[in-house]
């Protein structure tokens, strides 16, 4: 596959770690945002490979581990009520205030994995006497698609679509890692693919403010030790720059077509998210024009205040506070098969993470 084979070389991966042992000279701390790139820098044993004075935290780059209990309940009672709820296969397993999906899934409630927005709106058409939502949870990146769904189900007239949006946005969780005053990061590696959507305008705000360099960055091997090199560099020069390591997918702007799809049907609104709180402006919601496409709307569904487990610390771990095995119940009472929280069941959560490749990790 073209761009695949070359970022995984051995070779050039021992090369950039050469440089960056040559060139550091004091520990930095270093975020990588995307749970993608959590589990590539574990499961590529980088963390192992890197000078002991790098140090990696996990973001919260997890659209999965941070959506909040409240609404995860709110998808249960939906399937509950008898709905058809659609859904990527990671959110079943997450646990509400009770229960997760994948439970009620198995008491009879018809709860379908589906592999796109587009492919829940074919169940809605292929079942017109049926309500059918699909449960959009992401980034910036699948918001596009979710548009989409949309705006087709308008054009088809469907009555009985509509999703349950559970979208954030990459900034806005950043600025509030970066005032937090516990945060002790250095350098910040963004998220390639909400860049290959957004661009990397976005982050020169928070650059100029924090004084922090960012690097958008790619998820193989060589991407994310090239981006840790780039940082470092920056970090040992005294240097703030937003930098593009990912040139050969992110384009300065972004995708046009993309985002545009995405502002006709979203607007930006404050947005929960699990175990860190609210933030202001961090997420999406329909537009009042496709309110007949809201699940809170057509189905009422109240607030509520979900329940965490109190043992969990999944908050500090996407803070980059934390790190999965300095939880008690890492491996213990949290696994895969029963996690107390998000970060253990997602495929880009760092607890799931850590437990599957990197047990041992000190």
């Amino acid at each position: 596959m073209k761009y695949l084979t070359e970022f995984r070389d051995r070779e050039k991966v021992e090369d950039h770690l050469q440089e960056l042992n040559r060139i550091i000279t004091r520990p930095w701390t270093l975020m990588e945002i995307c749970g993608g790139q959590t589990h590539s820098l574990v499961k590529n044993g980088l963390l192992n490979l890197l000078p002991k004075s790098v140090t990696m935290v996990h973001g919260p780059g997890c659209p999965v581990c941070v959506t909040p209990v409240s609404l995860i309940d709110q998808a249960i009672e939906l399937a509950e009520k008898g709905v058809i709820l659609c859904s990527f296969g990671d959110m079943l397993r997450v646990p509400g205030s009770e229960k997760s999906l994948l439970q009620v899934k198995a008491e009879g409630s018809d709860v379908r994995i589906v592999y796109s927005p587009l492919e829940a709106l074919k169940v809605a058409q292929s079942n017109p006497e049926e309500e059918i939502v699909f449960f959009a949870v992401g980034f910036e990146t699948t918001a596009p698609a979710n548009a989409l769904s949309v705006v087709h189900a308008s054009k088809l007239g469907l009555k009985n679509f509509s999703l349950l949006v559970s979208h954030v946005l990459v900034p806005p969780a950043l600025e509030a890692i970066l005032q937090d005053e516990h945060h002790q990061i250095d350098a910040i590696l963004a998220a390639g693919h909400v860049c290959t959507i957004m661009g990397g305008w976005e982050y020169q705000p928070l650059v100029d403010h924090y004084r922090v360099p960012i690097v958008i960055t790619g998820f193989e091997p060589v991407d994310l030790i090239q981006g840790i090199l780039m940082a470092v560099r920056q970090l040992e020069k005294g240097a703030a720059l937003l930098e593009n390591q990912y040139k050969r997918v992110v384009r300065e702007n972004g995708n046009a077509s993309a985002r545009e799809i995405m502002f006709q049907v979203f607007e930006k609104t404050d947005r929960e998210w699990r175990g860190i709180g609210e933030i202001k402006t961090s997420g999406f919601r329909l537009k009042s024009a496709y309110a007949q496409y809201d699940a809170t709307v057509k189905f009422q569904l109240l607030a509520r205040e979900g329940m965490e487990d109190p043992d969990c610390i999944a908050g500090l771990v996407l803070k980059g506070i934390r790190k999965p095995i300095e939880c008690t119940q890492f491996g213990k009472r949290c696994t895969p098969e029963s996690p107390l929280g998000a970060p253990m069941v997602s495929s880009e959560g760092a607890c799931a993470a850590y437990y599957h490749y990197h047990h041992a990790e000190v």
